[in-house]
C-alpha cells in the first residue's frame, strides 16, 4: 500500500511514521507513506496557500490551485483508490471503514487547514471525505495520522502477530475483553481461574461473555442490531 499526505505543516507528520508499526511496516515493503509540502506547489515569493473568504468573515481558506497542482503532479505517478479529505463535516472514521481502506493499493490525503478548502477542491478532486470525530483540531495533520495507523496495522505481515489486528476492539462489533499478564497475583488480586485453566474452548467462551458485558456497559450503542443486547 502505498499512501501520499498532502500537508501545509509536514513536520507534523514525522513523528508518528519514523517509529513503531508504521515504521516496520515500511521497512518490511508492505506501506510507504509520503508527505507532500503543499507550498512546493504555490507560487510567488511568499508561496501562499491561503487567501480571504469571498463574502468576509473570520479565518483563511485553502486555495484551489496550488491544491490542484499538487494532486495533479501525483495523479501522474499513480492512481488513487481514495482522494481523502480531513474534515470534520466527512464522515465519520471507524473500524469498518479502516478494514475496507486496508484492502485498497493508493491512497491520496489532503490535510485540511484554516476555515478549510475551497469547496471546488472538493468537488473536482475529492472522493471521500473523513472525520475522526466531532470536534475540530488545528489542522488534518494528526487526524490523517490516526487514519493511516489504523489502516497499515491492517495489512498482512505489519503486525508480529497476524491474528492481533483481528482481534481487536470494534472488529466484531464489540469491544475488547479484558486482558491480563504476569504476575497471576498482585497485591492479593487475582485474575480469572479459566484464563489459567488452558482450556481454549472455556478460555474463548469467557472472552466473548467479557466483551459482549463490557460493551453493555461502556458502549451500548454499539449492542444495536447484533442480537447480543
Amino acid at each position: 500500500m502505498h499512501i501520499d499526505i498532502i500537508s501545509v505543516v509536514p513536520g507534523l507528520l514525522e513523528g508518528p511514521f519514523s517509529h513503531s508499526i508504521l515504521k516496520r511496516a515500511e521497512e518490511k515493503g508492505l506501506a510507504s507513506v509520503r508527505v507532500h509540502n503543499l507550498r512546493d506547489y504555490a507560487t510567488g515569493k511568499q508561496k501562499q496557500v491561503d487567501d480571504y473568504a469571498f463574502g468576509g468573515g473570520a479565518g483563511m481558506v485553502m486555495m484551489i490551485e496550488p491544491i490542484a497542482r499538487c494532486i495533479e503532479a501525483l495523479q501522474k505517478e499513480r492512481t488513487y483508490d481514495e482522494i481523502i479529505y480531513m474534515t470534520p463535516d466527512g464522515d465519520t472514521f471507524d473500524q469498518s471503514m479502516a478494514n475496507r481502506l486496508s484492502q485498497v493499493e493508493n491512497l491520496l490525503i489532503l490535510c485540511g487547514h484554516y476555515k478549510g478548502v475551497d469547496q471546488r477542491v472538493r468537488d473536482l478532486f475529492i472522493t471521500k471525505e473523513i472525520s475522526i470525530g466531532d470536534f475540530v483540531l488545528s489542522g488534518g495533520e494528526l487526524a490523517a495520522a490516526v487514519v493511516a495507523d489504523a489502516i497499515i496495522r491492517l495489512i498482512p505481515g505489519v503486525l508480529n502477530d497476524e491474528t492481533s489486528a483481528l482481534t481487536d476492539s470494534f472488529q466484531d462489533g464489540l469491544l475488547a475483553p479484558p486482558v491480563y499478564t504476569r504476575p497471576a497475583e498482585y497485591n492479593g488480586i487475582g485474575i480469572p481461574e479459566v484464563l489459567l485453566s488452558g482450556h481454549e474452548a472455556k478460555i474463548s467462551e469467557w472472552r466473548f461473555e467479557a466483551s459482549v458485558r463490557r460493551t453493555k456497559e461502556k458502549r451500548p450503542d454499539l449492542m444495536k442490531g447484533t442480537g447480543w443486547e
